[in-house]
């Protein structure tokens, strides 16, 4: 989720310390209390399956790299910061195709970076 999870989490706790506080006009409350809950809603997806999201990446990515492993430590920090190695690997793979005129890996890159963001796709959004 951008921003991630715990940066949305901080901010609500600061429109529930806020909100808590005498004088809030009820219009506002009500605006920010609805906010909040969709925000929670949302954080409550993102938070349930990202470690899935995260792995599934990691392996399609891996696969296009070439990269034997797996993920061993499936913490969301490790798990991440793998993605992020992993992607930036991608990310340099693809500019050699795209250098080199190899239009079938490019279109390889392309459709995982498409499915990524499909795993990502929160349920309520729009399609």
């Amino acid at each position: 989720m951008n921003p991630p999870v715990p940066a949305v989490l901080a901010e609500l706790a600061g429109l529930m310390i806020r909100n808590a506080m005498p004088g809030v006009a009820d219009g506002e409350r009500a605006s920010d209390l609805g906010l909040s809950a969709a925000l929670l809603a949302m954080a409550a997806e993102v938070w349930d399956r990202q470690a899935q999201i995260l792995v599934e990446e990691n392996r399609a990515i891996r696969a296009l790299l070439g990269e034997a492993g797996d993920d061993p430590d499936l913490r969301l920090s490790a798990l991440k910061r793998d993605n992020d190695r992993l992607r930036a690997a991608l990310v340099e793979s693809h500019a050699a195709a795209e250098a080199a005129g190899d239009t079938a890996r490019e279109a390889a890159i392309w459709a995982e970076l498409i499915a990524a963001t499909e795993r990502r796709r929160l349920a309520s959004a729009p399609v």
